[in-house]
């Protein structure tokens, strides 16, 4: 049994990963468009801002409907951050579990 679970956690935990940088690649993206350091009519940061956007905004908005916009300021991509990493420690503590 451990033999299978051990490996599923392991890619689980690469998934989540990736997907905490894709998140922090996404803060700052979003960042330097809004104060013009990048340009969205260039056709790679187009392409990761629309690839980040389609993996991760489906993720956000139903926390924005919880969370509301704090003095202009986003905290849903924050909960969302900690979240993850929230499963990630879960997942390492199954893990040590199994082994």
């Amino acid at each position: 049994m451990n033999i299978i679970i051990i490996p599923i956690l392991n890619i689980l935990l690469m998934l989540l990963k990736a997907y905490s940088w894709a998140l922090i690649v996404y803060a700052v993206m979003s960042w330097l468009l809004l104060f013009g350091v990048v340009n969205r009519t260039n056709q790679f940061v187009y392409m990761v801002l629309d690839f980040l956007q389609r993996i991760i905004e489906p993720v956000l908005t139903p926390i924005r409907r919880v969370i509301p916009v704090v003095s202009g300021l986003d905290l849903s991509l924050l909960a969302l951050l900690v979240s993850v990493y929230f499963l990630e420690m879960v997942i390492v503590q199954l893990a040590l579990k199994f082994m």
